[in-house]
């Protein structure tokens, strides 16, 4: 089940809303057993999200039951409550047993097997049968599906062990409070990767307001605006391009391959977490942001302080700046660097073009360090953004394809030596009004130019009253209007596939 779905948005999302504010209602109107209709509403919204799970990925919910239940308890052998009976906090200069050692071992050992076996596994043997002989492959072995959300909730999983190891988190006792936090269905399947320090307090001392519900479901619908109306719209094109034989791409179907490419991947997976981040506010949560405008960037460092915020701190914090991060010497930065980077693109898939891709922005990352920074920092601010773009669009063509031979045959197509002259899909498969206006919205969307402008009308609305009523039926109709639109393009069979489910 997909947030951008009839079934989700009409049948899903309201029964659900509905009990769990009836379960909220107590603790809002601070009831004396509001405490106890807090740790219902946990339970309600921990069962369904084991529900919404087991929708699309059946009995492959084990994983993320064990995986849950793992770093639950090695939580507690870390902070010492099977030893001591009481769960404490480690403070951070306090040197660490074979206990706690042992219970950090665990957790990550069992995420990361879980991780390399569900989702590596046919990647190593499909790789060691390309490189040995006919009579050394492994033929009759089974495929493995890749249940989806596995590296989204078992870094966020992972990451709780490791707070709780550092001293930077208290170990919870309560499994069903740690279970909702695991499996909490607004990012289960696709982040925002949320940490367990960030909402611990908000699972047993929320409150719901209905201004926090109202933004939330404001969020929510823009969010699913820009997956359902730019993203989906654009990707139909991407799609149909990138499906054609290599041999009879044309320069501007691959710059439209490209452009479309590179607005669906965002607004697919900022527009998820948009709905993500506005379901987490209807149930109380407050998310961390995962997308800043990276479009706008004018580096490729800046670009990973804006991009997929949530993975790119979390290799930040629990890779990079363990493995030294930048204070020790020049090349030992570099090589954390591509260290992270080739880890990051293995992240997002077992394929060689995901690594490719990681490598591919941990080398432009590199050469900014060295120097290349320094020197672009001279150049006129929309050169700066250009390099970065392109940069970035290059990336994406070396993400979206499936073989290095179909990269380069795209990154040719792109600087004018495409294999075909003529175009062997009808014009209207990739190039038609819709998809013109999906990139138009889509580019200006990309840039904070509407977030200005939004603020600049909140701080007019201010000075008048009538001005303040005005603009909240405009902003409303404006989002009934997306709904609406969304809505209609879901029930007429629209092209929707989602990019980040494949990770």
């Amino acid at each position: 089940m997909v947030f951008s779905s009839i079934i989700f948005l009409f049948l899903f999302l309201p029964i659900v809303l509905a009990v769990y504010h009836l379960l909220f209602l107590p603790v809002s109107l601070k009831h004396k057993q509001a405490e106890i209709f807090r740790h219902l509403a946990n339970l309600f919204l921990l069962s369904v999200s084991l529900i919404f799970y087991f929708w699309g990925e059946t009995w492959l919910i084990w994983i993320v039951v064990a995986s849950t239940l793992i770093d639950f308890f090695c939580g507690l052998l870390i902070s010492g409550a099977f030893h001591k009976g009481r769960v404490e906090m480690l403070e951070q200069g306090t040197p660490r047993t074979a206990m706690h050692r042992a219970g950090l071992i665990i957790s990550i050992t069992s995420n990361l097997l879980f991780l390399a076996y569900f989702k590596y596994y046919n990647f190593g043997i499909d790789s060691f049968n390309a490189m040995v002989p006919e009579a050394w492959r492994f033929t009759d072995v089974i495929h493995i599906a890749l249940p989806l959300g596995i590296s989204f909730y078992t870094f966020q999983s992972m990451s709780y062990t490791i707070d709780v190891y550092r001293g930077h988190v208290k170990a919870t006792r309560n499994l069903i409070d740690f279970a909702c936090f695991v499996t909490l269905f607004p990012q289960l399947v696709a982040g925002p990767i949320v940490r367990y320090c960030d909402i611990a307090y908000q699972l047993v001392h929320r409150n719901m307001t209905s201004c926090l519900f109202a933004s939330g479901a404001t969020r929510f619908v823009m969010g699913l605006g820009k997956k359902v109306l730019i993203a989906n719209t654009v990707a139909r094109a991407a799609d149909n391009i990138l499906a054609l034989p290599p041999d009879q791409l044309t320069t501007p179907q691959a710059w439209v391959a490209m452009i479309c490419y590179t607005i669906q991947i965002y607004y697919d997976f900022s527009g998820y977490s948009d709905m993500a981040i506005g379901l987490g506010r209807m149930f109380g949560f407050e998310f961390l942001e995962n997308f800043n405008y990276p479009y706008i960037s004018r580096s490729i460092q800046e670009f990973w302080r804006r991009w997929h915020i949530s993975l790119s701190t979390w290799f930040r914090d629990y890779l990079y700046i363990p493995l030294g991060g930048s204070k020790k010497s020049s090349g030992r930065t570099y090589l954390n660097l591509v260290v992270v980077f080739f880890l990051c693109g293995l992240w997002h898939g077992a394929n060689l073009a995901y690594v490719a891709w990681g490598l591919y922005h941990g080398f432009f990352l590199v050469i900014e360090r060295i120097g290349l920074r320094k020197l672009i920092e001279r150049l006129p601010r929309a050169v700066q953004h250009l390099y970065t773009l392109l940069v970035v669009m290059v990336g994406w063509v070396i993400f979206a394809t499936e073989s290095f031979s179909q990269s380069l045959v795209i990154l040719q197509s792109l600087v004018g030596f495409a294999p075909a002259h003529e175009s062997s899909l009808i014009l209207s498969d990739w190039w038609s009004r819709d998809v013109i206006v999906a990139i138009l919205y889509g580019a200006i969307f990309s840039t904070p130019i509407f977030l200005y402008a939004h603020t600049w009308l909140q701080r007019w609305a201010v000075t008048n009253s009538a001005t303040i009523a005005g603009y909240g039926i405009f902003k409303a109709v404006i989002i009934t209007l997306i709904f609406l639109l969304s809505s209609m393009a879901l029930a007429s069979g629209t092209h929707n596939p989602f990019i980040y489910f494949r990770f």
